[in-house]
Order: structure tokens, then sequence, then C-alpha cells
């Protein structure tokens, strides 16, 4: 289904700024409070905390993040759960969102409500607020929604993709590759598991990857060093090997490059062998697998996967 309708009267332009704002909110429901906590005012109050502020931003754009394939409640959802894996990827927890709209005149306002309530489905189960954004017209035929999403650390330490030294083990949450077939809106953000990192003191720096392996991990290497992985290690996806059926690329190739995968990229202090247990223990259901570990470049071993030769989601080409 497309976000755009051919009868007018179908459309938002038909509704004028101030419907459409009202029935936002009533789309939102209990996931928007009353102002000055929620939409209503010239921005929201949102109460002070003794924690680290985490934020960020990703959009949904009708073309590129999500097409006619995707439910359109799923959509919805993709909008927060993008963000809110970056935030897991810090050992955060999510508080807040802003959400503004480039919409076409065109743009079906029942369309619309699906996509709200998707959204606002997604907002109640993380326990995340929505609490204001703003509304512009786009050209004919775009739809974008832009969310901003407040977080915290869920202790006194927030992880970052800083801290990686030579030893030191590469692990990665669940499988990955093959996320057109389902997995770039269907996923579950690594919360939990992001905040259970964060109080490790093992663990050394994180990020979640959505734009490939091959790509995300080069964020996570120091200078002076590699990761030193093997091709065997990677934990390639039965989406990932449907692709290749039909993409004639080996597997790999998908697990390394596809993106939107979602998972915990995580370092791991060398010699920490009470992790994997632990985690055994605490997340039973999702797998963890450790890749490698970071090497000084003369010190790359033979048969070592050359992740040069494979590459993640580049923007603007």
């Amino acid at each position: 289904m497309t976000p755009f309708t051919a009868h007018r009267q179908q459309s938002v332009a038909a509704q004028g700024e101030r419907r459409l704002i009202a029935g936002i909110r009533s789309w939102l429901g209990r996931a928007s409070p009353a102002a000055p906590f929620g939409i209503g005012d010239d921005c929201a109050v949102i109460p002070p905390t003794k924690h680290h502020q985490l934020v960020t931003t990703d959009p949904v754009i009708w073309g590129q993040h999500f097409d006619a394939t995707v439910p359109v409640r799923a959509a919805g959802a993709k909008l927060l759960k993008r963000n809110l894996s970056d935030i897991a990827a810090m050992g955060g927890r999510p508080v807040a969102a802003v959400v503004s709209l480039a919409l076409a005149p065109d743009t079906s306002v029942a369309w619309l409500r699906d996509f709200y309530r998707g959204l606002a489905a997604c907002a109640l189960q993380y326990r995340v607020k929505i609490v204001g954004g703003d509304i512009t017209q786009g050209p004919k035929g775009f739809f974008g929604a832009f969310l901003t999403l407040h977080g915290e650390s869920t202790g006194r330490r927030i992880v970052t993709r800083r801290g990686a030294r030579a030893g030191d083990a590469i692990y990665v949450t669940g499988s990955l590759g093959g996320s057109l077939l389902g997995h770039h809106y269907q996923f579950s953000p690594r919360l939990a598991e992001g905040a259970w990192l964060a109080g490790r003191a093992e663990v050394r720096a994180m990020m979640d990857v959505s734009d490939g392996l091959a790509k995300d991990l080069d964020s996570l290497t120091p200078t002076g060093l590699v990761p030193a992985l093997g091709a065997s290690a990677i934990p390639v996806s039965p989406a990932a090997r449907r692709r290749a059926r039909t993409t004639r690329k080996i597997p790999l190739a998908h697990a390394l490059g596809d993106g939107e995968d979602y998972e915990l990229l995580i370092v791991v202090r060398a010699g920490a062998a009470q992790f994997e247990r632990d985690w055994r223990k605490r997340f039973p259901s999702l797998r963890i697998s450790r890749l490698g570990r970071f090497v000084r470049k003369n010190q790359l071993p033979a048969g070592a996967l050359r992740l040069a030769d494979y590459h993640g989601y580049e923007h603007l080409q």
C-alpha cells in the first residue's frame, strides 16, 4: 500500500494542518502525554535526570527505507526501532521522541493514521513518549518521517565506539545478512542486551550494525590495529543464504554487506573467559558469535578475512 491517494478528499491536503495535528494526537493516544510534556507547546518539557543524556536521529523515507511491500504499521514502528537500536548500542534506555514529517499534499490520511498507530504501538512497547514534532509540505510523491530520540544511560557508564586494544575479542549478536527479505523492519532493538553489556567492565566498545559489518567494524578499529576475523566465524543468516541464490553472490557477501541487521557489535577485553558463559545464562535465546580479535597490522594471520573485498551500504552513492 502506497502513502498516496488520487482522491483529494482522502488526502492530507483536504485536512489542513490543524485538523491533521489533532488527528495525529488522537492516533498516538497514550503514547503522547498532555502538554507541556507532549504535543501542544512550542517545546516539549522533558524532566531532568541524573544520568548521561543520549540523543540520536534517523528517518524513514518512502522508496528508500520502505516500500509498498512493508505493512504500513510496520513502517511506523521501523521509524522508532531504528533509533532505539542506536540507544541500545550505547547501553542506554529510551525516554522521549519528536517526529517531523515532510508530506506530499496527496498523502492519504488513512495511510498516515495507520503509520502513526504502528509508531504508537512501538512507543508503548518500549516506553517511549512521543512529545512533539513538526509538519512541512514536501513535493508530490514524497513521504519522509524524521524521528529524534532522547535517551539516558542505565547506569554511570555509557559505551562508545572507542576503546578497543590489541588482543581484544570481537563479538556480534544474532545473525547477519538478507535484511531485505523482512528483517529490516521486523527486527527487535537490543535494548536489554545493550544495557547488560554496559554494566560489564570487560566490554570496551560497542555499536549497532546498520550499514553492514564490513563497513561498520572500521568505526571500532583503532589506528594501527586491524580486525583478524575468520570467515567461518561470521554468523550468516538463513535469509542471506536465500538472497545468495537469486543474486549469485556468496552468502558471506550478504552477511558482511547488506546492512540493516541492527545487531550489536561488541569489543571485549582479551582474556575475559567468563563473558560468553554469563551471556548465555542471561540471554539463552540470542546467539552471540566471537568473530576474531584486533591485532597489529604486521600480525594479521594468514587466511584472515579481507574486509576490503566486501562493501557495506554507502550513503549518497
